[in-house]
């Protein structure tokens, strides 16, 4: 998916910064406390800019944290992409999301932290990782890797299963993350039709380090 060309003069530069001083300040609140009722100008000082500038940009806190969730999720997704470029099989794709994302709970505190509070609204949104999930699906099922699956169906399991994952990182943190990962994820590859050995030697793979 293209990204947008970087800001061309001084004044659309300094628009773009304003924009993301107050999408990071939403996430910020967001990793907090998941309090979407913060006043604009709350949200404004954190950002350090005027609170005039919010509307600017922002109809509305709403649209506000809606686009932090979206950030998140694209930053997310980026990282995956980085992390994962080299690897060919759709199902170690699958299985290396999931374990990758039990340790950014603890690499990336805050990032997993808004996925957690405001990732499952946009399963199906078309942001993020859903068209990166949709893509590696796609390949699974025309390489026979897959069994042929209803995309939408498939991003729900997927989806809710990640989401899933990530909130017993933080509410049950003495649980092992990497071998509840690696669980989940033979369990998907199973349900993706995977047999039980090869769906349990994939999702044991040794993975790619974060940063």
């Amino acid at each position: 998916m293209p990204t947008s060309a970087p800001p061309s003069n001084r004044f659309e530069r300094r628009r773009a910064a304003t924009r993301k001083a107050l999408i990071g300040a939403a996430r910020q609140i967001l990793a907090e406390t998941g309090d979407t009722g913060a006043s604009i100008q709350a949200i404004a000082e954190r950002a350090d800019v005027g609170f005039g500038s919010f509307y600017n940009h922002f109809e509305s806190k709403n649209e506000l944290f809606e686009a932090a969730v979206v950030d998140a999720l694209e930053e997310f997704g980026q990282n995956f992409d980085k992390r994962l470029a080299g690897i060919d099989d759709p199902a170690e794709l699958v299985a290396a999301g999931f374990r990758l994302s039990a340790r950014m709970a603890d690499s990336h505190p805050e990032l997993m932290q808004v996925l957690r509070r405001g990732g499952l609204g946009h399963v199906h949104s078309g942001n993020g990782l859903t068209w990166r999930a949709l893509r590696d699906l796609q390949a699974g099922v025309a390489s026979g890797r897959f069994t042929a699956v209803d995309p939408t169906v498939a991003l729900s399991a997927l989806g809710g299963t990640l989401l899933s994952l990530v909130e017993l990182r933080f509410a049950r943190p003495e649980v092992d993350g990497d071998e509840a990962a690696a669980n989940l994820a033979e369990m998907v590859l199973r349900m993706l039709g995977l047999p039980a050995d090869d769906a349990h030697e994939v999702a044991r793979r040794p993975l790619p380090e974060l940063d």
